[in-house]
């Protein structure tokens, strides 16, 4: 087979004549290395000819190309997927949002033991997504990885609605059945939105457009499923005890697997890629081989590349060669000894290294989202021990303390149904962004909003402190003081569903489209696994406060620490201001990472 060098996609100041590395080696030692590289069909492995079709082509559920877009995806897709996700959000956060409470009353687990475990099964429901993005983008596609996952965490949940808490044996049983629901919802999470922006042609002049809509949508249908968790799940706990409430998830999951599979017939596929962590490895295996090679030696052919659009990788098309981590980049290196042998494990395509360069440098952006998660996981727990000490009556209506949490995803709808009308028009006077502000000025936003947040949270729980004190509350920590109002706790709940509402959904977008065209339920996991991330870092912090707070022994423990069961003998105030003061360290590293960040060119 024949080798052909063409230039590289980068815009140089002059252009060089075409040269071969053999005739000219020394012509590379001031030039950059993706000046040039080389394209050939000489593949001993499964990639033999390439893929001849845009990685990107949208296909059916049989794999078969759509020849009329029309008929399929769009909007209409999407709105299946809108209520998919409404009604699996309903059952997670009424999941969550009861177990707290239904393992400190009802099975007499201390505050921060119940706390915790539910900490544990946010985090493992998140973490790990990434199991489902791997086998989405390696094996199964995203529409049959929701739809297995999807049918195992409806199983699930009808065990934990069938489940007679006042046993005592049955404590075993709760955290089996309520960490492995959180790995049935590993595979939802990172598909499901990755799966709805599969549903829009990037061909199109409004995709764009589509896009920004499409995910802010996504996550109005998330906040509608939470404001009915923490409101109809409630009453029916309250009214018909928690059987019924666990059964009410149980048939939400039903609902959602209904919805689901109803859109069928109009969702758009990706063919997935096979396994990325092979690539990657086959990436790193090949460039430790040539860790000690030049690429100033006269044994240096060129960048190696498939010929015209193919690529070596199904469901992707080729991607640009990039100057970053050089070092990845003698995957890739092409030496006259690699004319007999090139194995993938030996020496890989451009595309392929450019992958791994990419999954690299997003890491850094969802890594500074995790102090908001682990913000908005402490609120779950820690604003509810608030919430039990204020007066949580409006007029002639009193409201349940677990309903406080509502709040977060009013100010969330409020934000998304003024977000196209009132932020975009302002924020592009200022910024002159198309879209009123970049993905990464967003996430930036919405950490602001954060630190503003628990700033203030920290705040009002030293007034609420000693108010409880001077009224001669002290040792009444579930006891609701009449004169002062849960609804101060708005302020803090408000801000942080606006903080929420920029920062995951400037994320998700932004993973999106960064992504490799073949590892996009990846990128998208890495949205999942920050928030898993920072739930257990609020469980470990948890434990390191009470442990550096507390006293001596256990009793003395339990008074003394910022995170006493009684709250009014407590800290938390001295606990919300640590939290800000590293939400403020995180935003300057944000800040730092995001300006060094260089937006992928599509090739």
């Amino acid at each position: 087979m024949g080798i052909k060098e063409i230039k590289s996609p980068e815009v140089l100041p002059e252009t060089p004549p075409m040269v071969t590395m053999e005739e000219n080696p020394e012509s590379l030692k001031s030039k950059k290395l993706g000046m040039y590289f080389v394209e050939s069909d000489n593949r001993r492995s499964p990639f033999a000819g390439g893929y001849t079709t845009l990685g990107t082509t949208p296909v059916n559920i049989h794999g078969k190309p759509i020849t009329d877009l029309s008929r399929t995806g769009g909007w209409v897709a999407a709105f299946f997927i809108f209520g998919n996700e409404m009604a699996e959000r309903m059952a997670y956060f009424g999941l969550s949002v009861n177990m707290v409470a239904f393992m400190f009353y009802v099975m007499h687990r201390p505050f921060t033991s119940s706390a915790n475990a539910v900490n544990i099964f946010l985090g493992i429901s998140q973490a790990s997504s990434v199991l489902g993005g791997f086998l989405a983008d390696a094996y199964l596609g995203r529409y049959w990885t929701i739809a297995v996952f999807t049918t195992i965490y409806l199983l699930l949940s009808l065990l934990l609605g069938n489940c007679e808490p006042a046993k005592r044996w049955q404590m075993l049983y709760l955290y089996a059945v309520l960490y492995v629901t959180g790995f049935g919802a590993a595979g939802i999470r990172p598909c499901v939105s990755s799966f709805g922006a599969d549903q829009f042609d990037e061909r199109s002049r409004d995709y764009n457009s589509n896009l920004d809509r499409f995910f802010n949508f996504f996550y109005l249908s998330v906040t509608l499923g939470a404001i009915v968790a923490f409101t109809a799940v409630v009453y029916i706990q309250m009214k018909h005890g928690w059987g019924f409430a666990f059964g009410a998830l149980a048939i939400a999951m039903g609902i959602s697997n209904v919805v689901f599979f109803l859109g069928t017939p109009l969702y758009r596929h990706r063919l997935p890629g096979g396994s990325p962590l092979t690539r990657v490895a086959q990436v790193l295996i090949a460039a430790f081989r040539k860790r000690n090679a030049s690429f100033d030696t006269s044994e240096y052919i060129g960048l190696y590349e498939l010929q015209g659009t193919r690529s070596a990788i199904k469901g992707s098309g080729k991607i640009a060669h990039t100057d970053g981590f050089r070092w990845l980049d003698k995957a890739a290196l092409r030496l006259k000894e690699d004319e007999m042998n090139t194995s993938p494990w030996q020496l890989c395509t451009v595309t392929q290294v450019e992958e791994v360069k990419i999954l690299l440098k997003l890491i850094p952006i969802p890594t500074c989202t995790i102090m908001l998660s682990v913000i908005l996981t402490e609120y779950l727990t820690l604003s509810v021990q608030q919430a039990y000490t204020l007066n949580t009556r409006m007029g002639h209506l009193k409201l349940p303390v677990t309903c406080m949490p509502v709040f977060p995803g009013l100010s969330i709808f409020v934000l998304l149904a003024l977000y196209y009308t009132v932020f975009v028009p302002l924020s592009r006077r200022i910024t002159g962004h198309p879209r009123g502000a970049s993905q990464l000025q967003r996430v930036g936003l919405g950490l602001v909003i954060s630190i503003v947040s628990i700033g203030w949270a920290g705040v009002f729980e030293r007034y609420r402190r000693n108010y409880a004190i001077r009224q001669g509350y002290e040792g009444s920590f579930l006891s609701a003081m009449p004169g002062l109002s849960a609804y101060w706790l708005l302020i803090q709940y408000c801000l942080i569903g606006l903080a929420e509402v920029f920062c995951i959904v400037g994320l998700l977008e932004f993973l999106y489209e960064e992504s490799p065209d073949a590892m996009k339920s990846i990128g998208s996991a890495y949205a999942a696994v920050a928030g898993g991330l920072g739930c257990f870092v609020a469980t470990i912090l948890n434990n390191v406060i009470n442990s550096v707070t507390g006293g001596g022994d256990e009793l003395e423990k339990r008074q003394n620490s910022w995170l006493s069961q009684n709250i009014n003998t407590g800290r938390f105030d001295y606990f919300y201001w640590l939290l800000t003061g590293l939400s403020i360290i995180n935003f300057c590293v944000f800040v730092y990472v995001s300006r060094r960040y260089k937006y992928r060119v599509k090739a």
